[in-house]
């Protein structure tokens, strides 16, 4: 369980955590679109070089951005297995229903790629930006929604608030398994039909504790008179610096490179 870094932080001193939370937000889904975008092993290296660029930039520890992949593995082996076995093309392994060819092997392995980039290119967002930036940087995004009466400050905050308890979830979870296993519960053996069944036993005290802690955090909040809209200020406003508008330029580089090599190889 503490394999999943999504909605983590991770705290150090790099010019990614210096940046304007807009700059990564906005830079995260223009790379989530760029994976779409990819469409030759050519521009899967580009996007692999800038993802790297982008890790390297924010001192976060490649083996912890790589630990949260362990989460999806399941997800991306029994994706690109789908794909190996049902796309149609040139076969080289048939065997009743279950085909396997060139063109489903490609497929598979491009969708295994762009899962992979996807989740670590989200990863870098959320290690790098605090759930405070990311709720200020969304607010500020998406300003122009309140025009149309879109209740934008209370979904920022309420996706800052998801992200924030993905990690205090997972680590709940691992708490009521141990405990659970100190009581003679058994997680790991059997075939996957009887350890899902084992997994249900810890919704009910997972549930009652996730319950639990919405409720403190409503209190809290209650009590320090909260309340978001048009009167609330900001102790740190979000302001463009020289190094947020070089980003932006890097941004449309790499897009511009990609949308050329997807038009012209």
């Amino acid at each position: 369980m503490r394999e999943i870094t999504l909605g983590q932080y991770y705290p150090a001193d790099s010019l990614l955590h210096r940046l304007d939370p807009r700059v990564k937000f906005i830079g995260t889904i223009l790379y989530i679109v760029s994976l779409f975008i990819a469409n030759t092993w050519y521009s899967y290296i580009l996007c692999a070089v800038f993802l790297a660029a982008c890790i390297a930039l924010s001192k976060v520890p490649v083996r912890f951005m790589v630990r949260g992949l362990r989460s999806i593995l399941f997800l991306l082996l029994f994706m690109m297995a789908i794909n190996i076995l049902f796309t149609p093309g040139e076969y080289l392994f048939s065997w009743k229903f279950l085909h396997v060819s060139k063109e489903g092997i490609a497929v598979a392995l491009k969708m295994g790629v762009r899962l992979t980039f996807l989740v670590m290119g989200s990863s870098v967002m959320t290690l790098t930006t605090t759930p405070k930036q990311l709720t200020d940087a969304m607010e500020r995004i998406f300003m122009p929604l309140r025009i149309f009466h879109v209740p934008v400050h209370e979904i920022a905050m309420m996706m800052s608030i998801a992200l924030r308890f993905i990690p205090i979830l997972m680590e709940e979870t691992d708490k009521i398994m141990k405990a659970q296993t100190a009581r003679g519960a058994d997680f790991e053996s059997g075939g996957l039909i009887r350890r899902v069944k084992s997994m249900v036993p810890l919704l009910v005290p997972l549930f009652v504790s996730a319950f639990r802690r919405a409720g403190d955090l409503a209190l809290a909040m209650e009590a320090r008179c909260y309340h978001g809209g048009d009167d609330r200020t900001q102790m740190k406003p979000l302001l463009y610096g020289k190094r947020d508008y070089i980003a932006y330029a890097l941004l449309i580089l790499y897009l511009a490179v990609l949308i050329l090599m997807r038009i012209f190889l």
